[in-house]
C-alpha cells in the first residue's frame, strides 16, 4: 500500500492569556499581559496509507482536532514535518485542498438560511467541478444517503441526522482521496449513525477514499476501522489493530456450550466429564450446569476447533456462544494504562 500521510514529530502549543477577576487586575493587563501554554502535541508521528480506515481515538482535550486542522491546512504547526499526498497543506493549500474532504461534527460547511442544494452549488463552483460531472456525483449521493427531499430545505430546518448526511455528502462532491471525518456521528440516533457508518463503508470500498475518524463511540470504531491511532496529553500512545488491541487486553476467550436436550450421556457423566476440564492443559471448565457449561481458553494456545473436538467425544452439543469484551471495555484499559 502506498503511504499517502506522514507526520513526524509534529509539536503545536497554544498561548491562552490569562483572565483576571478583579477590576485593577483586568486593568494591569491591558498593559502587562499574562500567558500561559498548552501543548497539543508533542511530537506525534503517524502513518497511513491508501483505502485504509483509521479510528483516531482520546479523551477530550487530547489533540485530535488540532491534528486533524494540521493536516487539513487550518493550523500550522510549531515544529515537524506533515506530507499528506505529497504536499504540506499549509504550503499547498489551493491545490491541496482539491484532494481533501473534512467534517467536523459540530461545524458546519453549508450556509444556514439556503436551501441544501444552494450550497452544494456554490460548493461546486469553488472546486470548479465540471456540470456533469456534478451531476452525476449529485445523483449518486443523494440516493445513497437519502437526500432527494432535503435538498430544497433550508438547513436551519433540517435534524441533526439529515444535516450531518448533508454535511457529509458536500464532503465528497468533488471526489476526494482523503476524508477527515470529526466526530461525524455526535448526538445522532441510532437510525442516523447507522446510516453515517454504512454510507462511509460503502464509499470506502467503493472509490478506495482514505479516512482517519475520530469519535467517543466506539461503535463506529468496532463498526468501521481495522486500525486505530490512540493520542492522550499530546502524545500517540497506540497504534495497531483492534484484534492486536484485544491479544493485549483480552488474552483468554470464553465459550458457553449448550448441550443437546436429547442428550445420549446423563447429567453424572457429564459432570464427571467436565470436572477433568479443571486439570486440562488447553481448556478451563468455569462452571457448568445440566444444560450448558462455560470454558476459558488462551487462543494462543489453543483454538475453538479443538474445544469442540474434546467435548464432542463425550457430550452431544447444541450450540455455542463465543463471548468478546467490548470494543469500550479495551479502550477504557488502554486509557487506564496510559493514566489519560
Amino acid at each position: 500500500m502506498q503511504e499517502i500521510i506522514r507526520l513526524e514529530s509534529i509539536s503545536k502549543t497554544y498561548r491562552i492569556a490569562e483572565r483576571k477577576e478583579t477590576m485593577s487586575a483586568a486593568l494591569q493587563a491591558l498593559f502587562k499581559r499574562k500567558y500561559t501554554y498548552v501543548e497539543a502535541l508533542k511530537e506525534v508521528s503517524i502513518s497511513m496509507y491508501e483505502g485504509e480506515i483509521v479510528g483516531y481515538i482520546g479523551p477530550n482535550g487530547a489533540g485530535k482536532s488540532t491534528t486533524i486542522k494540521i493536516m487539513s491546512g487550518i493550523l500550522v504547526p510549531d515544529q515537524g514535518v506533515c506530507q499528506v499526498l505529497g504536499m504540506t497543506p499549509w504550503q499547498d493549500r489551493v491545490q491541496y485542498v482539491q484532494h481533501i474532504g473534512v467534517v467536523f461534527g459540530q461545524r458546519s460547511q453549508l450556509w444556514w438560511d439556503v436551501p441544501v442544494l444552494d450550497s452544494f452549488e456554490l460548493l461546486r463552483h469553488i472546486y470548479k467541478i465540471p456540470s456533469q460531472e456534478y451531476r452525476h456525483t449529485l445523483t449518486m449521493l443523494s440516493e445513497k444517503l437519502e437526500l432527494t427531499s432535503l435538498l430544497q430545505r433550508p438547513v436551519r430546518q433540517l435534524s441533526l441526522g439529515q444535516r450531518m448526511r448533508c454535511e457529509i455528502a458536500a464532503s465528497l462532491l468533488h471526489h476526494p482521496k482523503i476524508l477527515f471525518l470529526d466526530e461525524p456521528t455526535i448526538g445522532l440516533d441510532a437510525e442516523s449513525k447507522l446510516a453515517v457508518r454504512s454510507f462511509i463503508k460503502q464509499i470506502n470500498q467503493e472509490t478506495g477514499v482514505t479516512v482517519l475518524l475520530t469519535t467517543h463511540d466506539m461503535s463506529d470504531i468496532e463498526a468501521l476501522t481495522s486500525r486505530i491511532i490512540m493520542i492522550g496529553s499530546g502524545q500517540k500512545l497506540y497504534d495497531g489493530s483492534l484484534t492486536q488491541l484485544r491479544h493485549q487486553y483480552d488474552s483468554l476467550s470464553q465459550v458457553t456450550v449448550k448441550f443437546a436436550p436429547t442428550s445420549s450421556n446423563s447429567a453424572l457423566e457429564r459432570e464427571l466429564f467436565l470436572s477433568t476440564f479443571h486439570q486440562h492443559d488447553k481448556f478451563t471448565c468455569v462452571s457448568w450446569t445440566n444444560t450448558e457449561a462455560v470454558f476459558r481458553f488462551d487462543p494462543a494456545a489453543a483454538t475453538l476447533t479443538e474445544l469442540v473436538t474434546d467435548l464432542s467425544v463425550h457430550v452431544d452439543v447444541a450450540n455455542i456462544a463465543v463471548h468478546t469484551t467490548p470494543v469500550e471495555e479495551l479502550i477504557l484499559k488502554l486509557y487506564k494504562e496510559y493514566k489519560v
